[in-house]
């Protein structure tokens, strides 16, 4: 019945403005770092900026790694200290994207960083992935639970219906997928393509069982 937010910055100062709304909502928060934005300042740059502004929180911080399609990146950044990483094999074929996050969840392991998951296609462009209205499709329910079940992953991301990027038109999410889901897998879900939805969508997404919401394209426009 909770979910903490999870915000892409784009520098040191767009960190510090995430952890200081964070400080004073009292709030847990998860500082998403886009595999540009960590190619474009380096890994020891972004992770000192961390560990420099976490230094004397009073709140829960976590450092994610967002929509990854590259392991050896992922690596990287689990080396350099990110908390959580995505592994995003959606665009592969069913039984691919469960092999390349078993890599990434055997690689996690013994460190104690938590790994989220993407299944099916959720449309707009995040990073260097384009998904075209065309191709984008909703995760299958049966399909979601084998995944689960097969993969003891942290986070899961199910393509409901939103959208990376800005919305043209009322979105059509599938509450029911987002409960069924939820409900037959017990794993907390990731709500992607937050910017643009009204307080009561996030707060009828929450309540059926996402426990992160992603917000990206509203900080960029901010």
């Amino acid at each position: 019945g909770y979910a903490v937010g999870a915000f892409n910055i784009l520098d040191y100062n767009s960190m510090r403005a995430v952890i200081d709304a964070a400080e004073e909502w009292r709030a847990p928060v998860i500082i998403q770092t886009s595999v540009k934005t960590v190619l474009f300042w380096g890994y020891d740059a972004v992770i000192s900026w961390a560990k420099q502004l976490t230094l004397h929180a009073t709140i829960p911080v976590a450092i994610h790694l967002d929509h990854c399609t590259d392991i050896d990146v992922i690596r990287k950044c689990i080396d350099a200290g990110w908390t959580s990483v995505m592994i995003d094999a959606s665009t592969k074929p069913f039984t691919e994207n469960i092999r390349l996050t078993q890599q990434v969840l055997d690689m996690t392991a013994s460190c104690g960083v938590s790994v989220e998951a993407e299944l099916g296609a959720i449309v707009g462009v995040e990073d260097d992935i384009h998904v075209k209205e065309q191709e984008a499709h909703l995760a299958d329910a049966d399909q979601a639970v084998q995944f689960c079940r097969e993969l003891p992953i942290d986070c899961f991301a199910p393509a409901v219906g939103t959208a990376h990027g800005i919305y043209k038109g009322e979105p059509k999410i599938a509450y029911d997928l987002i409960e069924e889901i939820a409900a037959r897998t017990g794993v907390p879900l990731a709500l992607h393509g937050g910017t643009g939805l009204a307080d009561d969508v996030f707060h009828r997404c929450i309540a059926l069982g996402c426990a992160k919401v992603n917000i990206s394209t509203q900080l960029k426009y901010a």
